[in-house]
């Protein structure tokens, strides 16, 4: 049909357009060798008007020539996908512009100046686009989709009389339709663009701007669900900074939520029907436009759909989840893992090829279409266009795209159970509603395979009558049924514990019963229910932990990532970047620290009890998320002081405790102190109210919980002593004043966050109290003294062996190592590393200062003990307590070290 050379005249919009005038080839040609951008718009359009035409005359003829060029530069491979829409995103822009500010100038002539009744200010018109365009991905021929905005009522401020007042609202009106009118009446020059206002409050019938408070208002009582979706996109392109942000605020909460969204599935599967569903009739109707791009099959909306249900899921809580460009939401969900890198890139190479295609149907006559047309000529035309050998190949190319979309639209999309009367059938179906049931439901329990069938059937049915369940609407109702089918049969196969988990999955659904988006989650990913039951199976400090955070569920969707090690300088970064993000709002922040916590923590616990970790490299884990959190906490603190009189506080936290000997367990609290190394006056105080609200951020219960219980006493003179201490003063305590116990506790003490320098300060400091010279006879009979106070204030009259307090248990190797240290530091300074209680032990032996061997079994002892410990911890016991034969060898070995080096005591 044409070279490769002309390949841009298979448009017939385009031969139309160079056939009108002589002089228009050499225009396009001198055109085309630019890249279009706004500077290029104006210096045409200044060069239209210079020439004698109105404003609207000539945007018309500028944007004629832009759709040409584009539609050149394009076909001629001179530009990709990216430039195309890019640029004429920029454009409708531009338009928008241009006509707002001569229209708004006209305007104001004529009723003066639109004034805000509470601050007093010039008002202007906020003009939203939406759709494609709010993504900068609009087509060539596409309309545009705007929503105006004004941010308060009030009255236009006349400057003479022979203006007229108006109301705001008023003046916008009369605004916004002198606008649409500029931008899209078709005259002898064409249009601009077409103008879509549909999307707004109401639509078609509500009115055609909205103050913020409208919006606000509409968006709290009426706004439903595929608006939210719309509002994803929604960007402005006019307006003060000011307003702007201030309606940012407006739209955020209402189209992302805080928790994670998973109901908006379902929301966007009913939406997609419905889309279908038009589409499939008027396919009905006209066979000829089977072939959609854009609704269709497997088409251009599926993609979109794919990238924005993940926006509302997780945008509340993930920031880069709130970008407006489909393409751009696509490479963060692969970034982040949500979605396969593979088929990330596979669905933009569709959505490349399917947008490309779709600006070629546009390009033959300029129209809005998204169907493959049915006559011959102009399917051979797109084929030239597509740089295909005939319309064979190129429906065969566009088939594989379509299907691959339309498979990945499913994988996320398709129903994950039947109908609600398929859903209430089953092993639940007829027994829920009355007690007298019981008998029943209990034959179906021991069908399933439970052991304990009527224990588990009078549970399912006393959650089923409390009030919480019972309020629930019937579509909850429905999903909950489905779920607990679903769990019977996985609860019935296990071979121990099935009523103790069923309890535990009882209590965790009447938790999350009336948070839809929470069913909605289990329901659309059945396998992440049987992830909740093993979890529930295996520990019970596992199952309470997500029954009050059931916000981790989300934790548990991908196992890949669930238990991938954690990438703590990631980590790292992404928190400080949503604190920024969040500063000045110190509830969010707090709710962050919480949220991030929870969520590592709980990998580490799914790692935890598939037996990835050991107890060593668990505790190391927990104590450098610990470690972070404190950091990050500091930092954030530290902006909310008002007086605050240095930009980087000089101020640190050391950590003492299971924290300072990298012990951490999931419900430790946290053993510190506080240092500063600052002379300005203000310090003290400001470092006072540092450390005072540090406590109450970690410590204060909001509604995803505490961070960490905070222990103080180990300060310089304990409860009676400054809540923060200069390193000075620091030193001169440990040197002159400190009890033998304080010098105990700095060898499992370390710098953990704030300013190193200070950290380098305290370990200088610990090291020289470590390395003094004892008494030995007096450092004995000391550690004896105190040992046996701790072992009297934690008296055993069961007939287990408590793991942690009893003789010849944890706290005994513990004060072994601590002594071992404050007695031959001095001799061996190497002792003062802060290493772990098993390396000490070890390293004590190697240089003779205890029977290797015996050092050795006393080692391995504590790794037992604390093993055994963790594993109690984990069934929710306090007291870790066991069968003393567990242990003989194990406490043999601890009480014969502990003779030979306190022989009286």
């Amino acid at each position: 049909m044409t070279s490769t050379t002309d390949i841009f005249l298979t448009s017939r919009f385009l031969q139309r357009w160079l056939q009108a005038s002589d002089e228009r080839p050499s225009v396009l040609h001198t055109a085309s060798e630019l890249s279009l951008s706004p500077a290029i718009f104006a210096q045409i359009l200044q060069k239209e008007i210079s020439g004698g035409a109105s404003l609207n005359k000539a945007m018309r003829r500028l944007r004629n020539l832009v759709i040409c060029t584009l539609i050149r530069r394009d076909l001629s491979g001179a530009v990709n996908f990216h430039e195309v829409v890019t640029t004429i995103s920029e454009f409708a822009d531009f338009v928008v512009q241009q006509h707002l500010a001569a229209l708004d100038a006209e305007c104001q002539a004529l009723y003066g100046i639109p004034i805000g009744q509470d601050s007093g200010t010039a008002q202007e018109l906020v003009v939203l686009g939406m759709g494609k365009l709010g993504g900068y991905e609009l087509n060539v021929s596409s309309d545009i989709d705007l929503i105006f905005c004004y941010a308060e009522d009030g009255e236009t401020r006349a400057t003479d009389d022979s203006q007229r007042s108006l109301s705001n609202h008023e003046y916008f009106s009369r605004l916004g339709r002198k606008l649409i009118a500029a931008i899209s009446e078709i005259t002898e020059d064409g249009f601009s663009f077409r103008v879509d206002m549909a999307l707004r409050p109401n639509g078609a019938s509500g009115p055609l701007v909205a103050s913020f408070a409208m919006v606000e208002e509409y968006f709290l009582i009426q706004g439903r669900e595929w608006e939210r979706y719309a509002w994803i996109k929604a960007r402005a392109m006019t307006g003060k900074a000011d307003d702007i942000t201030a309606l940012e605020k407006i739209i955020r909460p209402f189209v992302y939520r805080r928790y994670l969204d998973y109901g908006a599935i379902d929301a966007l599967r009913s939406m997609h029907a419905q889309i279908r569903a038009e589409v499939v009739r008027q396919e009905t109707r006209h066979p000829e436009r089977s072939n959609n791009v854009k609704l269709g099959r497997g088409g251009i909306r599926e993609i979109e759909f794919l990238a924005q249900v993940f926006q509302l899921i997780r945008g509340g809580r993930d920031l880069q989840l709130r970008d407006r460009s489909t393409r751009h939401t696509l490479e963060t969900l692969a970034t982040k893992g949500i979605l396969d890198k593979q088929i990330v890139q596979g669905l933009l190479n569709s959505y490349t090829f399917l947008r490309n295609l779709e600006h070629r149907l546009q390009y033959l006559d300029d129209a809005q279409t998204h169907t493959f047309p049915v006559a011959a000529e102009d399917q051979q035309r797109i084929a030239v266009m597509m740089r295909y050998q005939n319309v064979q190949q190129l429906l065969d190319e566009l088939g594989c795209h379509r299907q691959f979309v339309a498979e990945q639209f499913d994988a996320i999309f398709k129903e994950k159970s039947g109908s609600a009367a398929d859903q209430t059938s089953g092993l639940l179906s007829n027994h829920l509603d009355a007690a007298e049931n019981a008998d029943a439901l209990a034959g179906q329990f021991a069908g399933a395979g439970f052991q304990e069938a009527q224990d588990a059937a009078r549970r399912l049915l006393a959650s089923w009558q409390s009030p919480r369940i019972q309020a629930l609407s019937e579509s909850n109702r429905n999903k909950l049924v489905a779920l607990l089918n679903q769990a019977s049969g996985l609860v019935g196969k296990l071979q121990e514990n099935q009523l103790t988990c069923w309890n535990r999955l009882l209590d965790f659904m009447e938790t999350i019963a009336r948070r839809s988006a929470y069913l909605s989650l289990l329901t659309e990913y059945p396998h992440t229910l049987a992830r909740v039951i093993r979890m529930m199976e295996a520990s019970d400090w596992a199952a309470k932990f997500l029954t009050r955070h059931p916000i981790l569920l989300d934790e548990l969707l991908d196992e890949s990532v669930l238990h991938q090690h954690p990438d703590w300088r990631h980590f790292e970064q992404e928190l400080q970047r949503q604190l920024q993000h969040h500063q000045g709002d110190t509830e969010r922040q707090m709710e962050t620290l919480r949220e991030m916590h929870h969520a590592m923590q709980f990998r580490l616990l799914a790692q935890d009890l598939e037996g990835e970790l050991t107890v060593e490299h668990l505790a190391d884990g927990l104590s450098q998320l610990a470690d972070l959190i404190v950091a990050a906490t500091i930092q954030a603190v530290w902006q909310t002081i008002a007086s605050r009189h240095r930009d980087v506080p000089r101020f640190a936290v050391i950590a003492y405790g299971k924290l300072g000997g990298k012990e951490l367990g999931y419900a430790s609290d946290l053993d510190v102190i506080f240092l500063y190394d600052d002379d300005d006056q203000e310090a003290p105080a400001n470092y006072a109210k540092l450390a005072q609200r540090f406590i109450t951020w970690m410590t204060s219960h909001t509604p995803a919980g505490i961070l960490f219980d905070i222990d103080i006493a180990l300060r310089p003179d304990g409860a009676s002593g400054l809540l923060v201490s200069s390193v000075q003063s620091f030193s001169r305590y440990q040197e002159k004043s400190a009890w033998l116990w304080e010098h105990q506790a700095l060898t499992r003490a370390r710098f953990c966050a704030g300013d190193s320098t200070i950290g380098a300060a305290f370990e200088a400091i610990r090291t020289d109290v470590l390395c003094q010279q004892r008494d030995p006879a007096t450092l004995t009979q000391e550690v004896i003294s105190m040992r046996k106070k701790m072992h009297d204030a934690h008296l055993n009259r069961s007939d287990l062996f408590d793991l942690k307090h009893d003789a010849g248990g944890m706290i005994d190797i513990e004060f072994i190592v601590q002594y071992l240290v404050l007695k031959y530091a001095y001799q061996y300074p190497q002792l003062t590393a802060n290493i772990g209680n098993i390396a000490l032990l070890k390293r004590c032996g190697e240089l003779q200062l205890i029977d290797p061997e015996l050092a050795e079994k006393t080692a391995r002892a504590y790794r037992w003990f604390r093993k055994l410990q963790h594993g109690i911890r984990l069934q929710g016991a306090d007291r870790a307590r066991v069968v003393a034969t567990r242990v003989t060898h194990e406490v043999g070995a601890t009480r014969q070290l502990w003779a030979s080096l306190f022989p009286s005591g």
